[in-house]
């Protein structure tokens, strides 16, 4: 139990050295694109640096791969350089036994992945954009002219952009019928959003077309009831990946049950469940790394493993890209690489051992 702690330890220190490697090199890139930015509205200089800070539980997620795998082969390969590995198996431990340290360790970073990405690094990422945004005078959603565009079966709905989270402007309602032909559009200067799904439309025109002819009625105000919830909304005006692994699943159903491409949102989805997955496999791919290099020196090791993280890392941006151009399932292009990376790892395991 001792000999377990101690390893544990060790591959703890080794994943916290990398943490504080990465993360900061990471940060400084999204912070040198950030203060592109300064000068414009009122976006300053510390609104930069508390964009960038916001977004560290994101880049941790996302560099968390490469974590396991840097600080795996750090500590490993530390303890063979200084031959306590052999040590251990002089000792009557396997490879097998001291492996289970650092899975230990493993699980415990994706407990805190899964807080992370749940409930702290959402939150966080989805404030930093919105701040932004109106720091730049933008609209924190696809930018004023292109707005939020949704549907359900007979109904077209497009937002301009959103004042706040109850308040939106520049609406537009097309309506069709059975046979999908337009019968009607309704053009809006804003829209007070109730909870009860009941927007108060303000300053409305409403067009319908009939027998070739087009009635138009003005009025001050109408009610409409809107296929979309207040919570629907906010998911439409934020980034995929910015969204908890629940928010994605529900606005995925939505889009389903709408008619609507859920691509985007099932494969960011799904990538999350990838991404653990690839910190598993980084793992198992440290371990074999250490145990068959046991010979060489650690920072020649560290060198490799960075050349693995990276390449891994390239091929599966391009991948889930790719994937997305055409089509493929998101459940397998967010879990292939991950899943080949822990084939791969546990045939190696399997010669070393």
């Amino acid at each position: 139990m001792i000999i377990y702690r101690y390893i544990a330890v060790q591959v703890f220190m080794g994943m916290l050295i990398a943490t504080a490697v990465l993360l900061p090199l990471f940060s400084f890139f999204d912070l040198l694109d950030q203060l592109d930015d300064v000068g414009k509205g009122t976006y300053q200089a510390s609104d930069a640096f508390l964009y960038t800070a916001m977004l560290l539980p994101r880049r941790f997620i996302q560099i968390a791969p490469f974590v396991a795998l840097l600080g795996t082969v750090a500590a490993l390969g530390k303890l063979a350089v200084q031959s306590e590995l052999i040590a251990l198996r002089v000792a009557g431990l396997s490879p097998t036994r001291i492996s289970l340290a650092p899975l230990g360790v493993g699980i415990l970073l994706l407990i805190l992945i899964a807080i992370l990405e749940q409930s702290i690094a959402p939150q966080l990422q989805q404030k930093a954009i919105s701040q932004r945004a109106i720091a730049l005078n933008q609209s924190a959603e696809l930018g004023r002219g292109l707005g939020i565009w949704t549907r359900n079966e007979q109904t077209i709905l497009r937002i301009g952009y959103m004042l706040h989270a109850k308040q939106a402007a520049d609406i537009e309602i097309l309506h069709i019928d059975k046979s999908g032909f337009l019968y009607g559009h309704t053009q809006a200067q804003l829209a007070d959003i109730t909870d009860n799904d009941s927007w108060r439309l303000t300053h409305v025109i409403v067009r319908l077309f009939t027998d070739n002819q087009i009635r138009m009625k003005y009025s001050e105000a109408a009610r409409w009831a809107s296929f979309l919830k207040p919570e629907d909304i906010a998911t439409l005006t934020k980034p995929p990946e910015s969204l908890s692994p629940i928010e994605l699943s529900r606005h995925v159903d939505f889009l389903r049950s709408t008619g609507q491409d859920a691509g985007s949102y099932a494969l960011a989805l799904w990538r999350k469940v990838g991404s653990a997955t690839m910190t598993v496999a980084m793992l198992l791919i440290a371990i074999p790394f250490v145990f068959g290099s046991i010979r060489s020196g650690l920072g020649n090791k560290l060198v490799f493993a960075a050349i693995i993280g990276i390449t891994v890392y390239l091929f599966d941006q391009i991948f889930a890209n790719t994937g997305l151009l055409l089509g493929i399932n998101p459940v397998f292009v967010a879990l292939f690489p991950s899943i080949v990376l822990i084939l791969f790892a546990l045939l190696w395991l399997r010669r070393v051992f």
